[in-house]
């Protein structure tokens, strides 16, 4: 019968082939990722203004939402004759109609590529960064709208410095109260699972398995169509 804890020797060369399979696990990772954020940037490139017009409309429609919500409750508190003042109105994203043209330029090139790079569409099988990417989005389209370049420009820079939302997980430092190959052990179980995640995402399987990985471009432009016309009609009315 084995020993439970191996003589340090053994523990080496086992702990090297840990390392080796853990080394493999983490090169095949990134060679999937790189194709697979290849793609879907290749995607995204053409799908640019139907991607920030869903944002934009899904975040008026929650604003219109709860604007119904505070209207309604402020009814059943002063009774059923009371009548509200119509609310909610999109907010121009222009300061006024002096904005300079290249300060104007500026602000939407900034919003655009903030946007692009933070849209919760590129974390949607990614459940804990799913609703940060929704809380940044809706932050960028309130200062984009507020006119305010300085604040969008700090924004922006903030967003692209920090890289919160893109930033693998990083191996942490092993617990002083592990063994190496216990700790081997257990990143190669969490790389295991990245792994098998980055296989499962929907546009890697496509690049696998369509003879043509861009003709899925027509199946995206035919959802977001459908998706932006039942969006515009829910908030046509705001």
């Amino acid at each position: 019968m084995s020993e439970k804890y191996p003589s340090k020797l053994n523990n080496t060369q086992a702990g090297a082939a840990l390392q080796a399979e853990l080394n493999s696990l983490i090169l095949e990772l990134d060679t999937i990722q790189l194709k697979t954020i290849s793609f879907e940037n290749t995607l995204r490139s053409h799908l640019e203004n139907a991607l920030i017009e869903e944002q934009e409309l899904t975040v008026l429609y929650k604003q219109q939402k709860a604007a119904k919500k505070k209207k309604r409750l402020h009814q059943k508190k002063r009774g059923k004759n009371y009548r509200e003042v119509e609310g909610l109105q999109t907010v121009s994203t222009q300061k006024n109609s002096r904005t300079d043209l290249r300060e104007h330029q500026e602000k939407k090139r900034l919003y655009r590529e903030a946007m692009l790079h933070v849209h919760p569409d590129k974390f949607s099988m990614q459940a804990d960064k799913l609703d940060l990417a929704t809380a940044i989005t809706t932050k960028l389209i309130d200062i984009y709208s507020s006119g305010d370049l300085e604040t969008l420009r700090a924004f922006h820079t903030h967003i692209f410095l920090s890289n919160t939302l893109l930033k693998q997980d990083v191996i942490q430092q092993k617990d002083n109260g592990l063994t190496e190959d216990i700790y081997l052990q257990l990143e190669i179980q969490k790389m295991k699972r990245l792994l098998q995640e980055a296989k499962n995402k929907h546009t890697y399987k496509v690049l696998l398995e369509y003879e043509n990985p861009m003709t899925f471009l027509e199946e995206l432009r035919g959802y977001y169509e459908d998706r932006l016309i039942k969006l515009r009609k829910r908030t046509r009315k705001g």
